[in-house]
């Protein structure tokens, strides 16, 4: 697969085009956008405190107070519901990454950037996981060619070209997303019991391997 390499700076504009996940949200009224937010965070905190199998159009609707029927027109049933709130948190993340402060924003060394990019990542597909699993084990391959990955493997290829321009980039910047692959962060985490602190501690030993203490 073939990625345009981003252009030296901060990386903003080349990457927009690379944002929307499921197609861009359509301009709303301030009511109908506030209705929209209430949804979303209700059904966050389900899935947060429950997990997705425990979505239902009725749960959200008395956990956001909205009617169940301005619901069920918004989103039209529990998966596409699930899709909505992945996509909006995605959004979040990237524009956390492409405009927000440093250092996981512009303003920051590409290095500091580096470290808290995939420090930002573990607590995203932790937090993610079990809808991530969900569309991984639907359509294994489509992580790829996704628009979220993408836009994930364009930035750090920017990344780590500011940091080691002598390097690979795009290679390098694959190699390092595959550890966040939802199946072994679910495996981890849900299995294994390690914790978004002891992830992120064992990326950065990983990438302290070829250069070990004195």
């Amino acid at each position: 697969m073939s990625t345009q390499r981003p252009q030296a700076g901060d990386g903003s504009a080349p990457l927009l085009n690379l944002l929307a996940t499921v197609g861009g949200p359509a301009p709303e009224r301030a009511d109908a956008a506030r209705n929209r937010r209430k949804i979303l965070d209700a059904a966050a905190r389900i899935v947060a405190e429950q997990g997705p199998e425990a979505v239902t159009m009725n749960q959200v609707a008395h956990a956001s107070g909205i009617g169940v029927g301005t619901v069920y027109r918004r989103f039209g049933d529990v998966a596409q519901l699930l899709w909505a709130l992945l996509d909006d948190r995605e959004r979040q993340f990237q524009e956390a990454y492409l405009s927000g402060p440093p250092p996981l924003g512009p303003g920051a060394p590409a290095a500091e950037r580096l470290d808290a990019f995939l420090e930002a990542l573990v607590d995203r597909v932790v937090e993610q996981r079990e809808i991530l699993l969900a569309a991984q084990s639907a359509a294994p391959s489509a992580r790829y060619t996704s628009g979220a990955y993408l836009a994930l493997h364009a930035h750090l290829t920017l990344l780590i070209g500011q940091a080691r321009p002598d390097t690979n980039g795009g290679l390098l910047a694959h190699l390092l997303l595959a550890p966040f692959s939802p199946s072994l962060v679910h495996h981890l985490s849900a299995e294994q019991h390690a914790t978004g602190a002891e992830l992120k501690a064992g990326i950065r030993q990983l990438l302290s391997l070829r250069n070990p203490p004195a």
